[in-house]
Formats: C-alpha cells, sequence, structure tokens
C-alpha cells in the first residue's frame, strides 16, 4: 500500500501509527537512506516528498517518506495538486508516502478525492486519529482500551474507566500513565484499577473535588483545592476540562430526570457516561438542585479559561472565576 493518509487531532496516536509503519517497512541498517520526514507547510518540502516517492528504496527493506502537516487534501495549491496527480501513478514500488494532517481530509478537493480512489482501489490506507470531546465519557473510555491495545497492555474495564475520570482526552500523558501502570502490575500481568488509584488516583480525586466544592457552594474550598492541583503541576486547562466534563454530567442527569427519563442506561448513553451505575451516584450529588445551578458553574468555568487565555496565572483565574462570578 503506497499511499497512507493519516489524519485527525490526536497527536500522540498518529505519532505511534508513523512510528510503528517506520519501524515494520524501513531496514535500519539502510534508514538514513530510505527515511525522509518532511514538513508539507513548506511547499517546497512537499513537492520534495511527491519527487522522494517516485525514487526506489537503496539496499534492503522499502522506502518511507513521512510528510506532516500535508497540504494535499487541506487548501491544496494549484501547482503541487497537478504536481501529485502525476506522481501517484509513478510512485515507485516498496515505497510508501505517508501525509499526516490534524485536519479532516476536505471530501470536496480533486485532491481527496483521488487520494481516496486509490485507497479504495486497495492501493493505500486511510486512519482516523480523534479525540473525544471532554464531555464523551463513552469516548474516553474507548480512547483508553484503544490505546493500550496498541501498546500491547491488558486493561481491565475498571481500570479503563478509572483511567478515563484521570486523565480525560490527553493521550500524550495516557500513553505514559499506562506505560508506568504496566510496570507497576509487573510482566504479563492485566492493569487493575487499583493500580490506577495507587498510582494516579489521589490527583483525579482532587480535580472531582473542586467540583464537588462549587455544587455544594463553597467557592473558597475549591479555590484552595486548585491551588494544591497547581503546586503539584497539574496544568490548568487540563483541570477546566475535567470540571467542564464533570459538571456536564450533572447537567445532562438533572436535564433528563426532569424530563422523567429512568433508564440509567439511556441517561448514560446520552450523557456520554461510560459507566450507567455511576448515573444513581450523581442522582444523589445533584438532588435537589436545578439545571440552571450547572449552566451558572459553566459559566463560571467559561470565565476561568478565558482569563487563562488572555494569560492570567492560573491561580488568579480559578480565584476570578470561582469567587468573584459566584453566585
Amino acid at each position: 500500500m503506497p499511499i497512507h493518509l493519516f489524519w485527525g487531532d490526536d497527536e500522540a496516536a498518529r505519532t505511534r501509527a508513523v512510528d510503528a509503519l517506520v519501524a515494520a517497512k524501513v531496514d535500519p541498517a539502510w534508514q538514513s537512506i530510505n527515511l525522509t520526514r518532511l514538513d508539507g507547510n513548506d511547499a517546497s518540502q512537499a513537492a520534495q516528498a511527491l519527487e522522494e516517492a517516485r525514487t526506489a528504496p537503496l539496499g534492503s527493506g522499502e522506502r518511507v517518506i513521512v510528510l506532516q502537516r500535508s497540504p494535499f487534501c487541506n487548501q491544496c495549491p494549484a501547482d503541487l495538486a497537478e504536481q501529485l496527480d502525476v506522481s501517484l501513478k509513478l510512485v515507485a514500488p516498496q515505497c510508501h508516502l505517508v501525509l499526516v494532517n490534524a485536519g479532516k481530509p476536505d471530501a470536496r478537493l480533486r485532491t481527496t478525492k483521488a487520494l481516496q480512489g486509490l485507497i479504495k482501489a486497495g492501493e493505500g490506507q486511510e486512519r482516523s486519529f480523534q479525540l473525544p470531546a471532554v464531555w464523551d465519557g463513552a469516548g474516553q473510555v474507548e480512547l483508553v482500551q484503544r490505546t493500550a491495545q496498541e501498546l500491547g497492555l491488558e486493561l481491565q474495564r475498571a481500570a479503563a474507566e478509572a483511567l478515563s475520570e484521570a486523565i480525560g482526552s490527553d493521550s500524550a500523558r495516557l500513553a505514559s500513565e499506562l506505560e508506568k501502570l504496566s510496570l507497576y502490575a509487573g510482566p504479563g500481568q492485566p492493569i487493575r484499577a487499583e493500580a490506577v488509584q495507587a498510582l494516579i488516583g489521589s490527583q483525579a480525586t482532587n480535580a472531582l473535588q473542586v467540583g464537588d466544592a462549587l455544587l455544594a457552594g463553597h467557592p473558597a474550598e475549591a479555590v484552595a483545592l486548585v491551588d494544591a492541583l497547581l503546586l503539584a503541576n497539574e496544568p490548568a486547562l487540563r483541570i477546566v476540562a475535567t470540571l467542564c466534563g464533570q459538571i456536564r454530567g450533572w447537567l445532562w442527569v438533572s436535564l433528563l430526570d426532569q424530563q422523567g427519563e429512568n433508564d440509567v442506561n439511556a441517561i448514560a448513553k446520552a450523557a456520554g457516561i461510560g459507566n450507567p451505575k455511576r448515573i444513581y451516584v450523581m442522582r444523589k450529588q445533584i438532588r435537589g438542585r436545578k439545571p440552571e445551578r450547572f449552566l451558572a458553574l459553566l459559566g463560571q468555568l467559561l470565565q476561568v479559561e478565558a482569563n487563562l487565555k488572555r494569560g492570567s496565572e492560573p491561580s488568579d483565574a480559578f480565584r476570578d472565576g470561582f469567587l468573584l462570578t459566584a453566585s
């Protein structure tokens, strides 16, 4: 398969896929000659990638050309589109042109149609690497399970759910934590929820405790918990993402309860919560509170995020968002 189209915002997973392809196809002894890494932001390097794909590998093994930030499926200039049309017919045997971009291919472009036509004909592959939204609990559990499978690790379902709650959609950190957990579990042993709690559970619990404090109407306590997380080098935007996911879950459960929905599986699916048993706990947490309360909390988090992105110090951003806008 000479053409490989890798796209999506999960940079860590894309990188693993590229590295796996290189390891499988390129002879390490000939890597300096048969492996080329280029940047598609430079039009001359994009053109170079097409030229090199027409060059047969030297020595043993195959040839791989990796073009990061490929322009061919996203706003491709006319001259590069013409070069692609010519080059696709001339890709050398045992050569692999890997086109990588964070954005989804624009299906309207003729270059995208040409590449996907080759893929449908069996002359390439297309793989997407998309991160789930911060409120997509089921998608985050699936991300954890998929990453563990890619790393060759056995992971129990409860451990996957615990990791998704602790890390969310931070794919790079997820891979790192899974490797640590595999060492903790021991060779050939599955990763269990107890291991997740032992290594990273305390930090995740603190992040969720911030939301609990806000829900209880104790913004000063929430600020103190955030300060502790920041001292532990927890990224401020990750704290915001965790809180958004937690509060959105409460909001969904509250809205569906108001509509008279009693099926916890249906509520969990609508709210993007991987474990339906959590609905019982969430109902107890939000009992007696109206959806407007959760919307107000999301508004406070929006203010925090805006302050962070304007360059405010993280501790000041949370303090202003929680205390000055508290209802």
